[in-house]
């Protein structure tokens, strides 16, 4: 589906009131593993609150056209991310709210112009600063599943999973992989790849953990299992 820049802004707004409200834990449940290999869920939080205040500095970069990029270095993203699980459990969550409530704020102030201000992420793509709320987006709601608590895909509106889905295939159309054919209720999507086009049907739901590597995926109609999947970021 095409997704539009509103779309985004009310994602991004419904993915951080859930991975809010689902980081709200004590210490014992964020020292708990995460979905996320070698993460825990403090890792994960600390994750995405850095993230927030990363993006703060593009929206200062589109509001004042001074150059501010994400992280200083791939180096301190990490030592960010470390330092921040080791913070008690309330500092950690106080964290979360206030670097989301500053960045909703920051973008709440950008005007028409300075939406359109080009801004560099940190994977180096130079973007229209509209992008950042999909960016955001992206990052709550599927980090809100990562959490392990209990939040699935299914908890999500089925207009983001189409367009998470959508980003997920194009990125992955760019890469070495398995073809597909994928269908759920409405909506398909068709990846070329390698070897003959494996069927899959499957909810929205089920189709966008497996394209995102959240799950293994549905069986094909012979019960062949889904075939396995790269990284997809």
């Amino acid at each position: 589906m095409a997704r539009t820049f509103d779309d985004a802004r009310r994602w991004a707004r419904i993915g951080t009131e859930l991975l809010v409200k689902t980081a709200d834990l004590d210490d014992g449940g964020l020292n708990a593993p995460s979905a996320l290999p070698g993460w825990s869920r403090k890792h994960l939080v600390a994750h995405v609150a850095a993230n927030a205040d990363a993006l703060c500095n593009l929206v200062h970069w589109a509001a004042t056209g001074e150059p501010t990029p994400m992280y200083a270095s791939p180096e301190e993203r990490l030592e960010g991310i470390e330092k921040g699980a080791r913070l008690p459990a309330a500092d950690l969550t106080g964290w979360l709210r206030r670097s989301a409530e500053n960045l909703t704020a920051g973008m709440d102030a950008l005007d028409d112009d300075q939406w359109l201000a080009k801004v560099v992420t940190a994977q180096g793509r130079t973007v229209p600063a509209t992008e950042l709320p999909w960016m955001r987006s992206r990052e709550v709601c599927v980090h809100a599943i990562d959490l392990a608590t209990g939040v699935t895909f299914a908890d999500l509106p089925d207009d983001f999973l189409a367009a998470l889905c959508d980003d997920v295939v194009a990125k992955r159309a760019k890469a070495p992989g398995p073809a597909l054919n994928l269908r759920a209720p409405g909506v398909g999507w068709d990846l070329s790849g390698e070897g003959e086009p494996v069927e899959l049907v499957a909810d929205l739901p089920t189709l966008t953990a497996y394209l995102t590597g959240r799950a293994d995926g549905p069986t094909t109609a012979d019960a062949t299992p889904a075939p396995t999947l790269g990284a997809w970021l």
